[in-house]
């Protein structure tokens, strides 16, 4: 009996230290305050058309892939906060151009968001045609002078074989000038391999965004798996260019199509209103279980209270991206949350009527709604986890909650709720006690 006082004065006591850390961390804009989604803090949309034409049918799912990666680690490296990024397809049918969709909560200022993209730079080595040496350029309509689409040969190497890049100065030839080192995987290596081996004599092109960088010959046979981009280069450009490459060279091209502003507006609204409809469910659910389940229901409404503060620490810790369809998961796992307590509340009566002692009822109560409550939570996390895999972001927003919600709040009804009614110095067997543990409208 001391050591389940003890547990649940210490369990009293984390949750209003955690209670505390939520208020107090609230609405200071800082580290551990709560993440709020592109629906409800307002952000940019920026959608971009991506250039598959090149690609065989067999390398789009994988190369898109890989565009969707670059794109995330580039916006997470200047630190916006869980940005959504995606593929999709147009068309009526999903048989139209495919597009990046680009989606950065906070973010309202157009100009900043594709800032933030920037032009991460689409790296390609092309081969020259025999005979077109001195040919690599030629005059477009507006004079302004391109590289010669007929001169080149595409070799399949590319920026997504590349492993790291590096700044240097020096050509090797006593000449003091920024370049830079590219390193790349196991496939590039090999593909670049076999180019140099079977291209001796010739000149590789190196294009950066589609311009002509340079086009040195090749001496010999490559195998390291490096290379050396170099050309007029000032040690700025040449860093910057770096930094690029190793947030990540496309391994398709992309242009920006359209562009979004949503504002904060329609967001705070849809926050408020997530927020007034928790705390009223939340307010009629714990009022129905004290009146109905009495003891056992003010029990349960505790550990209500105790299972919202702990996720609400859990979204500031981890820290998870609120949504409007978040919310609306967070609300459903309170549901799921009385639940067990009233499996645990029907199971205890029914113990009580049998006769049995008021902590021997309460331990065989627990036992007998374990495995409903088991089975029932385990359903839900597996649809959670489903919902997540499949789902597009707007659900995985609510399968993330909700799934979080129904394991913390497995915790509470079983750990919390159980510590609480055992910790209650009452006899259940007669008078004031029999009437507090019992249900419904009966004396």
């Amino acid at each position: 009996m001391f050591w389940t006082r003890y547990t649940a004065v210490l369990i009293i006591l984390a949750a209003g230290a955690l209670g505390f850390f939520v208020l107090s961390t609230t609405g200071l804009h800082g580290r551990f305050d709560f993440k709020l989604g592109l629906d409800l803090s307002g952000g940019t949309q920026l959608v971009y058309n991506a250039d598959t034409s090149k690609l065989q049918s067999a390398d789009i799912a994988g190369d898109l892939s890989t565009l969707q990666a670059v794109i995330e680690r580039r916006v997470n490296a200047f630190g916006v906060g869980e940005p959504n990024v995606q593929v999709e397809q147009g068309g009526a049918l999903g048989g139209g151009q495919y597009r990046l969709v680009v989606e950065l909560p906070g973010v309202t200022d157009i100009n900043q968001a594709v800032a933030l993209i920037g032009q991460t730079p689409l790296l390609e080595f092309k081969l020259v045609n025999k005979g077109s040496e001195n040919n690599l350029t030629i005059t477009d309509s507006s004079g302004k002078v391109v590289p010669n689409p007929a001169a080149f040969a595409d070799t399949g190497l590319t920026g997504k074989y590349l492993s790291h890049a590096a700044l240097q100065f020096g050509n090797g030839q006593g000449v003091s000038t920024p370049a830079v080192r590219i390193e790349f995987n196991g496939d590039g290596a090999k593909l670049f391999g076999d180019i140099t081996s079977a291209n001796v004599g010739r000149e590789l092109a190196i294009f950066l965004d589609g311009n002509l960088i340079s086009a040195p010959v090749i001496q010999d046979k490559i195998t390291d798996g490096t290379a050396v981009i170099s050309g007029n280069f000032t040690a700025q450009a040449a860093k910057q260019m770096v930094s690029n490459l190793n947030l990540g060279a496309l391994p398709v091209p992309i242009e920006l199509a359209s562009t979004q502003s949503i504002g904060a507006t329609l967001g705070e609204q849809a926050l408020r209103a997530g927020v007034y409809a928790g705390l009223i469910g939340l307010l009629i659910v714990a009022a129905f279980m004290v009146l109905w389940y009495r003891l056992p229901g003010l029990v349960a409404s505790v550990s209500l209270a105790i299972y919202v503060i702990l996720m609400l620490a859990v979204f500031k810790l981890i820290p998870v991206v609120l949504t409007a369809a978040g919310i609306a998961g967070f609300i459903l796992s309170v549901g799921l949350a009385v639940d067990a307590n009233i499996l645990i509340a029907e199971r205890t009566k029914e113990e009580l009527a049998a006769g049995k002692e008021t902590k021997e009822a309460i331990r065989e109560g627990f036992i007998r709604a374990w495995t409903a409550i088991r089975d029932s939570n385990i359903a839900h996390i597996i649809a959670a986890v489903i919902l997540f895999w499949f789902g597009t972001s707007l659900i995985k927003g609510f399968a993330l909650v909700f799934g979080l919600g129904v394991v913390v709040s497995m915790l509470s009804a079983v750990v919390i709720s159980r510590t609480f009614l055992l910790a209650l110095p009452l006899r259940a067997t007669a008078g004031i006690g029999r009437f507090l543990m019992r249900s419904g409208l009966n004396r």
